[in-house]
C-alpha cells in the first residue's frame, strides 16, 4: 500500500512536471513570437523615422517638393499631415519671396537705367570722400572707367571753392579736373541709412551750354536796348523842340497830341532803361552812389512827374508824412523803385481812387509805402511777383515785362533793405520799401 501510494505520488509529480514544462514552452514560444513582432515594428518605426529625416534634410537644402507618405503605424497619419502642411507653407513662402525678389530686381534695374540716363552725374561718397558708386556721366567727366573709380578720393577729381566742403554744396560752382573746359554746378545731399554711417550723394550738373546761352542772351539784350535808346532819345529831343515851338506855332490840339506822344515816349524809354539796368545788374557793373535825401522833397518831385499819368485814370496821388525824414540812398535807383511802384498802382489800382504814398519809421528802418485800392494780388501770385519776368500784365491784358518789380526788389536788397507786399483781393495792395536808417558806403549790387 505504501508502494502504491508512492507510485501515485510519483505519477502525480510526473504529470505536474509535464504540465510545467508545457507552460514554460508556451511562454517561451509566446515571448519569441512577441519579440519578433516587436522587432518588425521597431524596424518599421526606424524606417519611417529615416524617411522623415531624409525628407527634412531635402527641405533643409531647398527641395520643397518632397512629401512624407503615410505609414502603417499608430498615430503616424497626423504627424505626416502636419509635416506635409509645413512643407507646403514653406513652399508658398519661398515662392512669394522669390516673386518679391524678382520684382525688386526689376525695380532696381529700372531705377539704375533711369539714373544712368540722367544728364546730371551722381556720385556717392563716404565721410572720408572715398567714392562708393558713380554713374556713367561721372566716369565720362572724370575720364576713368567705372570700376576704377571705386575707392578713389573725390578730392582728386573735383575742385571746390575755398571754405566749402563736399557736405554743404548748394548750387556751387566746381571744377572737374578731367574736363576743365566745361562749367559745372554741384549739390550735396546726406544719405540717412539705418547703419548710421555717413554717406553723401553729390549731384553734378554740366551748365556749359546754359552759361553760353545766357551770355549770348545778355549780350543781345544789352546791344538791343542800347541801340533802342538812341532813336528814343532823339525822338524825345525832337518832341521837346516841337513843344518849345522851335519849328513854328503849335495849336492847342497839336500840343495835346505832342504831350501824349512825349508821355508814351517817356514810358518806352523807362521800359528800355529797366531792361538795360537788369542786364547791368546781372553783370554786377552798377554801383550804388548813396547821398543824403530828404524824403518829403524827393517824393514830391516824383509825384509831380507821375501826376500827368495818374490824371488819365483820375487817381489822386497823396503823400502822408509826419516829418521830413533824411535817408542815405542812391537817388537815381531809389527813384526808379518808387516810380515803378506808383506806375503799378496806377495800372492795377481802381480808377478814380486814391494812391497813398506814406513815410513811416520802424526800428533800424525808414519805410516808404505805396498803397492802391484796386484788384489786389491773389495768394497764389503774391509769392511770384518779385520773380524775373513774372508779370500780372497778361491777366489784365496790359503791357509789361515783370522786370520792374524784380529790379526794384534787387535795388532795395542792395541798399541793405527789403521790398515787401501785402494785399487783399478786391480791396488793396501795399508795397513797402525798407531802407536802413544809417549807412553811407558805396556798394556793388548783384545776385
Amino acid at each position: 500500500m505504501n508502494i502504491d501510494f508512492l507510485n501515485e505520488i510519483a505519477s502525480g509529480n510526473s504529470l505536474f512536471m509535464h504540465v510545467m514544462n508545457t507552460i514554460v514552452l508556451i511562454i517561451l514560444i509566446t515571448l519569441l513570437i512577441t519579440a519578433r513582432i516587436t522587432s518588425k515594428r521597431w524596424l518599421k518605426i526606424n524606417d519611417y523615422l529615416g524617411t522623415i529625416t531624409r525628407t527634412i534634410n531635402s527641405v533643409r537644402y531647398g527641395d520643397l517638393t518632397k512629401k512624407i507618405e503615410k505609414a502603417e503605424l499608430p498615430n503616424s497619419e497626423p504627424l505626416a499631415e502636419s509635416l506635409n502642411r509645413m512643407i507646403e507653407t514653406l513652399y508658398d513662402r519661398e515662392k512669394m519671396v522669390s516673386e518679391y525678389q524678382n520684382e525688386l530686381h526689376r525695380q532696381n534695374k529700372l531705377l539704375e537705367a533711369v539714373i544712368n540716363s540722367l544728364s546730371d552725374g551722381l556720385v556717392i561718397i563716404d565721410e572720408n570722400f572715398r567714392i562708393l558708386r558713380a554713374t556713367p556721366k561721372i566716369s565720362e567727366w572724370f575720364d576713368l572707367e567705372g570700376n576704377r573709380l571705386m575707392g578713389e578720393f573725390l578730392t582728386d577729381h573735383i575742385g571746390i571753392p575755398f571754405g566749402k566742403t563736399f557736405y554743404d554744396l548748394k548750387e556751387t560752382e566746381v571744377i572737374i579736373f578731367g574736363d576743365k573746359s566745361s562749367n559745372f554746378i554741384a549739390n550735396s545731399i546726406e544719405l540717412k541709412l539705418e547703419d548710421k554711417k555717413k554717406r553723401y550723394v553729390i549731384v553734378i550738373r554740366n551748365v556749359t551750354d546754359q552759361r553760353e546761352l545766357e551770355s549770348l542772351k545778355e549780350d543781345f539784350v544789352a546791344t538791343l536796348t542800347h541801340d533802342l535808346k538812341v532813336p528814343i532819345i532823339a525822338e524825345t529831343n525832337m518832341l521837346e523842340l516841337f513843344l518849345n515851338e522851335s519849328f513854328g506855332k503849335v495849336t492847342e490840339k497839336q500840343e495835346i497830341a505832342l504831350k501824349n506822344m512825349q508821355s508814351s515816349n517817356r514810358e518806352l524809354l523807362d521800359l528800355v532803361q529797366i531792361v538795360l539796368e537788369t542786364y547791368k545788374f546781372r553783370s554786377q557793373t552798377i554801383r550804388l552812389y548813396r547821398e543824403n535825401i530828404m524824403l518829403n522833397d524827393f517824393l514830391e518831385e516824383i509825384i509831380t512827374e507821375m501826376r500827368p499819368i495818374a490824371d488819365k485814370s483820375k487817381n489822386n496821388l497823396l503823400l502822408n508824412s509826419p516829418r521830413n525824414i533824411r535817408v542815405l540812398a542812391d537817388r537815381m535807383q531809389l527813384k526808379r523803385v518808387i516810380k515803378n511802384l506808383i506806375q503799378n498802382a496806377i495800372s492795377y489800382g481802381e480808377a478814380k481812387s486814391p494812391i497813398e504814398i506814406t513815410i513811416c519809421e520802424e526800428p533800424k528802418y525808414i519805410v516808404i509805402k505805396v498803397k492802391d485800392f484796386g484788384k489786389g494780388i491773389s495768394k497764389e501770385d503774391i509769392g511770384k511777383i518779385f520773380n524775373k519776368y513774372y508779370s500780372a500784365a497778361k491777366k489784365f491784358r496790359k503791357i509789361g515785362t515783370g522786370l520792374g518789380l524784380y529790379l526794384s526788389f534787387q535795388i532795395a536788397k542792395a541798399h541793405g533793405g527789403d521790398l515787401t507786399v501785402e494785399s487783399k483781393v478786391g480791396e488793396f495792395t501795399e508795397f513797402s520799401v525798407k531802407l536802413p536808417a544809417g549807412s553811407n558806403e558805396n556798394v556793388y549790387y548783384g545776385e
